[in-house]
């Protein structure tokens, strides 16, 4: 039965042209089905400069800080830089006060932002840190939305449990945009994420999806 499922979401895959030659796929947005969806309105947000979470921000299936332990943290030129291999068990680590995650609400919505090495109460900081999400659980594939953005770049890496690097994407130019990356072959062993940018304006992280509903149904 696993193996007719496999051969079947092939199928799908390659007559939705998402097939790819790497490890993650970015894929359309709305061919993913993902059951769970992180959107940071329930946390209390201020305008301007927002306000600073010091410590891992924990949410419904997932928790955010800044790096996972064994990275190396640099900055450059006023970014945060994430490089090296995660330790296993992969654990996630927050940043320094003043130097780790932010809630900023922008018109409607509130949206997650790394404080850059400015500090926090900065402007000049804000979105210009690194983010780093741990799952609860292993995932397939992911979603997310990128809020603000002025045509700089974003790096996007994937993790296993063992704190070894799956792929890492370079996103952009970046603009206000929805991005979706699928495991290539259908594999659950995303366990986190880094994400960088060096965008002159900084970013910010919005509607984090996860926990993709199989397109056939759950075959054993």
């Amino acid at each position: 039965m696993r193996s007719l499922f496999s051969f079947l979401l092939a199928m799908v895959w390659a007559s939705a042209g998402l097939a790819c030659d790497r490890p993650v796929c970015t894929v359309a947005p709305e061919d993913l089905q993902l059951a769970r969806v992180v959107t940071f309105d329930n946390i209390p947000s201020s305008f301007g400069i927002g306000r600073k979470i010091d410590g891992i921000l924990e949410q419904d299936g997932v928790r955010f800080g800044e790096r996972f332990v064994g990275q190396s943290f640099s900055n450059e030129a006023g970014f945060d830089r994430v490089t090296g291999a995660a330790r296993a068990p992969l654990t996630l680590l927050p940043g320094a006060p003043n130097e780790t995650l932010g809630i900023l609400r922008l018109m409607r919505t509130s949206v997650l932002q790394g404080h850059g090495p400015t500090q926090y109460p900065r402007a000049d900081a804000v979105g210009e840190g690194a983010i780093a999400v741990a799952f609860d659980t292993d995932q397939s594939a992911i979603a997310l939305d990128i809020r603000g953005g002025e045509m700089g770049y974003a790096t996007l890496s994937f993790l296993r449990r063992d704190g070894s690097t799956i792929d890492t994407h370079r996103i952009g130019p970046l603009g206000e945009a929805s991005y979706a990356f699928q495991r290539n072959p259908d594999t659950q062993d995303i366990a986190g994420l880094v994400l960088t940018n060096d965008d002159p304006e900084g970013i910010a992280l919005d509607n984090l999806r996860f926990d993709q509903i199989q397109i056939l149904g759950l075959l054993q």
